[in-house]
């Protein structure tokens, strides 16, 4: 950080840099020179090649160049309802449910209601609106904030009683000891990736191991942080399998080119491919994390998204305990979100991150790179708490609770299979199963005239089936190459979020629309 000391208030000064022994920064001293203006053609002091380099560098498909023109065409329809030749934009391509019409669970938004308004308790009408259970969690959670008030700040890890619901709750749901002091309560998981990613990122000879399919935080938050992205490939062919096999292969190679391999990467429920892992494969990746002295990064924000009965979600915890591993044994960050689930609460952004197995002074970095953020959002952290400690057995609102999040998670569980089968049955698409998360990731092979013509229109070929499906259908779904993909296979992922009444719709005018593009660039 760099700092200007002026001795002399003015318009002439002559930087030069000094260091003292009682001060980390680095300071300019003053000395008068001749104040020259600047010239008028001078020219703009920031461009795009003044810029960090990193930033440019980075790139987020998931809200890139598709769905920016998705945007455009949206007004469009806005301002002239017979534009195009449909009449709304849908959004397939983020997992953002309560914007496509899936309405929040009631408890939580009673409870966070109560807590935004407290005098709503004071009111004798509230006992008619509110559910008891949800009045007494309110005033529970009231209790634990400094000053009753969501408006103030708490402290950087987030309010401890929350933290306290949120630890009781891992403990519940994994059988193993959770302790408030681990957790760290976020704007959502994405900005406790990015404080790992400070953490662990020194320069670009240290690498993260990630999947590829990858969710674009990764790549971008690598990429911001001066890393290296070290890939390894699911196997599309086995359900997007993770085989340490090839874990243990893209180590090796990148140490062979002096990459200080950091971390591993695993997302479960997987996103953008949406299988779930097994407990024994999951015991696979705890053992070469271990073996390899590498950190955990368990990205489990879709832990309640799991669709076949075949499967279960397991922490990466969970199984690490059960291993028999502890503290000592294994450095393991895991994240959750209350944007997923069956609550989808995006815009509320709550979040947190569970560390575990870091000795007491690094921890005490990480806490200060909390602190830099001064705390998350009250909000969010209250919602944080509900999604782990949601209503029991003989509250108020426990079945109302239960008939809501059932009824959320098998409409998607449907949703999933109507598009799965869909995609399956046009020319030259594979889909895999749906086994979790909100997200279909098919493999389209396209004719060679398209591949052609994407590369005269300076795309990737799944970026130009994706623009003509939206420019056609207004179907929004982001191209795989955005997301990373095996060379020379295309892919594209589609979220299972449209309301149900609208899937039919999305699978007419996708049918639709690849005959035509099927037809028309037939080889």
């Amino acid at each position: 950080m760099d700092f200007i000391n002026s001795q002399t208030v003015g318009a002439k000064f002559q930087p030069s840099l000094t260091s003292s022994s009682h001060s980390p920064y680095r300071f300019l001293s003053s000395t008068t020179v001749a104040y020259s203006p600047s010239s008028s053609t001078m020219a703009p002091p920031v461009t795009v090649n003044s810029i960090n380099p990193k930033v440019v560098e980075c790139e987020y498909a998931v809200r890139g160049d598709i769905v920016i023109l998705a945007q455009k065409l949206q007004e469009e329809i806005k301002a002239k309802p017979s534009a195009h030749p449909f009449e709304e934009i849908l959004y397939c391509n983020i997992g953002n449910p309560q914007s496509l019409g899936q309405q929040p669970i009631t408890f939580f938004r009673e409870v966070l209601a109560l807590c935004d308004h407290p005098s709503l308790l004071d009111r004798n009408e509230t006992h008619g609106l509110f559910s008891k259970d949800s009045i007494q969690r309110a005033w529970k959670i009231l209790d634990q904030i400094p000053g009753k008030a969501t408006g103030a700040y708490s402290h950087s890890q987030g309010v401890k009683g929350l933290r306290d619901a949120i630890a009781a709750g891992i403990e519940a749901r994994d059988g193993f000891p959770a302790d408030p002091n681990d957790i760290f309560l976020t704007d959502g998981a994405s900005p406790a990736v990015h404080m790992m990613m400070q953490l662990l990122v020194r320069s670009e000879n240290d690498g993260i191991l990630c999947p590829i399919p990858q969710y674009p935080l990764y790549s971008a938050s690598i990429a911001l942080h001066g890393g290296t992205l070290v890939p390894y490939y699911l196997d599309e062919a086995t359900g997007w399998g993770l085989e340490v096999s090839n874990l243990k292969k893209q180590l090796g190679a990148a140490k062979s080119k002096g990459i200080d391999v950091r971390a591993l990467v695993v997302i479960n429920p997987g996103n953008p491919t949406g299988q779930v892992l097994a407990e024994e494969n999951q015991m696979e990746i705890v053992k070469f994390c271990k073996e390899e002295g590498l950190v955990l990064l368990a990205d489990e924000v879709y832990q309640e998204n799991v669709y076949v009965p075949e499967k279960k979600f397991h922490s990466f915890k969970k199984v690490s305990r059960s291993m028999g591993y502890g503290e000592k044994d294994i450095h393991l960050v895991s994240f959750q979100s209350v944007s997923k689930g069956y609550y989808g609460e995006c815009g509320k952004r709550g979040g947190y991150m569970e560390i575990t197995g870091f000795g007491a002074d690094v921890r005490e970095h990480i806490y200060k790179l909390a602190s830099v953020n001064l705390c998350s959002n009250i909000s969010g952290q209250i919602l944080a708490s509900l999604v782990m400690s949601p209503p029991k057995v003989g509250d108020e609102s426990f079945e109302s609770y239960g008939a809501e999040r059932d009824g959320i998670i098998s409409s998607l569980a449907r949703r999933a299979k109507t598009l799965e089968d869909a995609f399956n049955k046009l020319e030259g698409v594979t889909c895999n199963k749906a086994e979790g998360a909100m997200y279909l990731f098919p493999r389209i092979n396209l004719p060679e005239k398209a591949i052609k013509a994407a590369g005269e229109a300076r795309t990737a070929p799944d970026a130009f089936y994706c623009r003509r499906l939206l420019t056609e259908t207004g179907i929004v779904f982001v191209p795989g190459s955005g997301f990373g993909q095996v060379p020379d296979t295309w892919h594209f992922r589609c979220t299972i979020l449209p309301q149900e009444e609208k899937i039919p719709a999305v699978v007419t005018r996708l049918t639709d629309f690849h005959k035509r593009f099927m037809d028309e660039f037939r080889d």
